[in-house]
Order: C-alpha cells, then sequence, then structure tokens
C-alpha cells in the first residue's frame, strides 16, 4: 500500500536528502527533534521503509545491524563502498558479483534470486589520518 504524502512524510524525505552518507533512523528523527518538528521516530521509520521500497532511498545493514538509509542517487541495482569512519559512500557497478550471484543461485536450482552486497572500509582520508595517529 502507498504511503499518503503527508507533510510529515516531505520533510523525512527532505532530511534525508540533506544528510551526509547513510543515516540512522534513530538519528534522522534527532535531527528532526532537534527542529521541533513533532515528527515521531514510528513515522520516521515508516517513511524510511516506504522510501527504500519505492526505490527513492537506499538501505543497508551496518556490519552492527542497525538499518541506515540514505537518499538514493541512481536508479536501478548497484552496490556500495562505505568507509566506516566518515560514512562516505560510493555507488559502484559489480559486474563480477552480478555474474557470481547468477551463476551460484543457478548451480542450486534457485531462480528469482536477488542479492545485497556492500563493501565496508576505511576511505583514502580517513585510512591516512589512522596511518598518522598511530604513527605518532
Amino acid at each position: 500500500m502507498a504511503q499518503r504524502n503527508t507533510w510529515q512524510r516531505e520533510r523525512v524525505r527532505e532530511a534525508l536528502a540533506d544528510a551526509t552518507g547513510f543515516v540512522s533512523a534513530q538519528s534522522l528523527h534527532a535531527t528532526l527533534r532537534d527542529e521541533n518538528t513533532g515528527i515521531g521516530l514510528a513515522t520516521v521509520y515508516r517513511t524510511l521503509a516506504g522510501l527504500a521500497a519505492q526505490g527513492d532511498a537506499d538501505s543497508l545493514q551496518s556490519p552492527e545491524g542497525e538499518a541506515l538509509y540514505r537518499a538514493c542517487t541512481s536508479t536501478g541495482h548497484h552496490h556500495h563502498l562505505i568507509c566506516r569512519s566518515c560514512g562516505l559512500t560510493v555507488e559502484i557497478e559489480a559486474t563480477d558479483v552480478e555474474q557470481w550471484a547468477r551463476s551460484t543461485a543457478e548451480k542450486h536450482g534457485f531462480r528469482d534470486a536477488e542479492h545485497i552486497v556492500d563493501i565496508f572500509g576505511l576511505c583514502a582520508n580517513c585510512a591516512s589520518a589512522r596511518d598518522e595517529r598511530d604513527a605518532d
């Protein structure tokens, strides 16, 4: 069922678009709470889930298991490289992953298989800063 387009949902959409990188529902709610919008956490969760289902937001699970969201900047299936430190996110194509997923599913008799692949690491800037700290 499609979500009604209320001012609260539109404000959540705007806040997500303004966010840098992936954010949790709690983090987005804190931003909205600080702006005295009166938007509840349940509305933030429902709106983010709806945006992700419609393809208007990317959703992934952090290494800690938390659902994270960001406004989607590309259409269609894609993957991400995500910095664990600063949250920098790069959308990537992964032809090898697509071929592996398809052939693995077929090998085991699966059809209409779907997959999610996100790679977490340190971006060049964060890795360099960590190297400098470790050298001191």
